[in-house]
């Protein structure tokens, strides 16, 4: 390891020598703790006695090797404070801990597994200019194996399911939720404690790497939530780990997080190269596609307020690690989970950008989700939520979310959100959802939405899979996977997501009707939807072609009316042709949208 690199911040392979490495003899155990007056070992292989570690290099770091220690051993560091305390710690490097509500670190060879993905990792991209189509996972309950509290499949058993699953459904990518070990399920994996531990909920890192290898043979990309902001604060992690605040801020009002957790200190050399360190390991070692950034207006401004003003070391830190990620890992993507207007979290580093790939669109997505709750009479007045996201959208590359987030606490699930009652959720579900793959920017849906979740998720069960046994939920997954294998098929949904060129509005000026008309194009193929979310059939609408980029036919290819999908309308072929003065004239459903290709 750089060791000047590791105290300016510039290591990207820290966990290469921090950490326990087993070795022919045994394993070589380093930790990192300058404050400290004491470090021992203590494990399975010494029966828990303290086995002192050394000093070493400029006496901040700790360093002993014990013969004996084998894979799948546990162990801690016992560390003993200028303040007279001992804690024990679990290994801020360690690849493995023991399952909540036990802490230790346990000994883990990565290198044991060999990937089979090499065709997969020369070829893979950032999407820029391809399809993106993200299945946002929580890996304990999308499916489970028994309704006990840990009747989790491990990563292997998940892939067996999982894959083929997304694969079917004309999903590109799966999203997981945060694999750093955790102690709290509720936490989803966002209070971290084992920043570089794959939980052992799902069983040991070698089937997570399996899981990620079986993904890539299937065509299938995988990307991981991490959480760069904080960190959990049960004694026994990062905390106080050397007697100091080593990884977080000194001072409570910004070293406290609104999540009762521990900001880190993105200032300090040593906490940059944890982190991206930990980046590159997740991405290096487990093959993950990229990483989906959480909270990261919180890194941004000072405790995530505009008002209090931007965190310069902290931005700085993203720029350069993300930098260094794209450096070192071909075609991945990182994206960012940021709700401010903070200018060029897209642009790159070159330009003081950021150097994301793609940065959630929260404005899009509760502009969206409020319109449809909104109750049909009253939606001429909230017309243009839906037109405003191509006010600024050319302002960053957006990737378009309906996550987890928006499932829980008692928001109500996707479906649940559509106004009305049970029977008519599900022609808006379907509308809203070709109005998502229509607009430019890259899609990501939460697990259960494709076939109508009508409960809120709950980390401790498995989605509801019976509800795909009703007719309106199964005709809905049937519109959804339509859907996803239209969006890959259709070059002109994706192809020009980021340029002027691939969309345009022909008709955003139907308030009275609640009429949209949008165009994308690839420069090759154009294709047009008109979208009627009023409650009432639009009939005899008149469309200007010119409006639309010229041509004298469309040809109906989609209909979410249709009634193979739960609506109302007879599945066939149908044209219309423009008249004289180039006008086609139209009609939707209530609460439909139409796509036409234009010849």
């Amino acid at each position: 390891m750089d060791m000047y690199g590791f105290y300016t911040g510039r290591c990207f392979d820290a966990y290469e020598y921090l950490g326990c490495h087993v070795e022919e003899k045994g394993a070589c155990f380093r930790t990192f703790a300058p404050a400290a007056v004491k470090v021992s070992v203590i494990g399975e292989f010494n029966q828990w006695q303290d086995t002192p570690m050394e000093k070493i290099y400029d006496g901040n770091f700790w360093e002993c090797r014990i013969p004996g220690a084998k894979p799948g051993m546990l162990y801690k560091y016992r560390i003993y404070r200028r303040d007279g305390r001992v804690l024990d710690h679990c290994d801020p490097y360690g690849f493995g801990m023991e399952l909540r509500p036990n802490s230790a670190s346990v000994i883990r060879n990565l290198r044991e597994y060999a990937f089979q993905d090499t065709e997969w990792m020369k070829k893979r991209t950032d999407c820029k200019n391809g399809p993106l189509n993200i299945y946002e996972v929580h890996a304990g309950s999308w499916k489970k194996k028994t309704t006990a509290e840990d009747g989790w499949y491990d990563y292997r058993e998940l892939g067996e399911l999982l894959i083929p699953y997304v694969k079917d459904m004309g999903y590109n990518y799966i999203e997981l939720l945060p694999l750093g070990e955790y102690p709290s399920d509720a936490s989803w994996g966002y209070q971290t404690t084992g920043f570089y531990s794959p939980t052992s909920r799902y069983g040991s890192c070698e089937k997570l790497q399996a899981f990620v290898d079986d993904c890539h043979q299937a065509g299938i990309g995988v990307i991981l939530d991490f959480v760069p902001v904080h960190f959990a604060v049960d004694d026994y992690g990062l905390a106080d780990y050397d007697g100091t605040a080593l990884y977080e801020y000194p001072h409570t009002d910004v070293g406290d997080s609104q999540w009762g957790s521990k900001n880190f200190n993105h200032s300090r050399g040593e906490v940059r190269s944890f982190l991206q360190s930990c980046a590159n390991y997740w991405l290096r070692e487990y093959h993950f596609d990229g990483l989906r950034m959480d909270a990261i207006s919180n890194m941004i401004y000072w405790q995530g307020d505009p008002a209090r003003g931007v965190n310069r070391g902290a931005v700085d830190f993203l720029r350069d690690m993300n930098r260094g990620l794209k450096e070192r890992n071909q075609g991945i993507l990182l994206a960012a989970e940021d709700s401010t207007d903070f200018a060029g979290v897209t642009d790159p580093w070159e330009a003081n950008g950021l150097g994301f790939d793609y940065k959630w669109d929260m404005g899009w997505m509760h502009d969206t989700l409020e319109y449809f709750q909104t109750a049909p009479m009253y939606r001429s007045r909230d017309y243009h939520k839906l037109t405003f996201s191509m006010e600024y959208f050319y302002r960053e590359k957006y990737l378009l979310p309906l996550s987890h987030d928006e499932v829980v606490h008692g928001k109500a699930t996707i479906l649940q959100k559509m106004n009305g009652e049970y029977e008519g959720k599900f022609p808006q579900g379907r509308a809203l959802y070709l109005y998502m793959y229509f607009h430019p920017g890259k899609k990501l849906n939460f697990m259960g939405s494709e076939f109508g979740q009508l409960r809120e998720w709950d980390e401790k069960r498995q989605q509801d899979w019976e509800l795909k046994t009703y007719p309106n939920h199964d005709a809905f997954a049937r519109f959804m996977k339509e859907l996803n294998r239209f969006y890959l098929e259709h070059k002109a949904l994706w192809a020009l997501d980021y340029d002027r060129a691939g969309f345009w509005w022909a008709d955003c000026a139907q308030e009275k009707r609640c009429l949209y008309v949008m165009v994308r194009s690839d420069n090759k193929e154009r294709l047009l939807a008109v979208f009627n979310f009023s409650a009432e059939r639009q009939s005899r609408y008149p469309l200007e072609l010119a409006k639309a980029g010229g041509g004298k036919r469309l040809s109906l290819l989609l209909d979410t009316d249709w009634e193979i999908y739960g609506g109302g309308t007879p599945v066939k072929e149908e044209s219309f042709l423009a008249d004289q003065d180039g006008v086609v004239t139209i009609g939707a459903a209530a609460f439909s949208g139409r796509v036409f290709c234009i010849s």
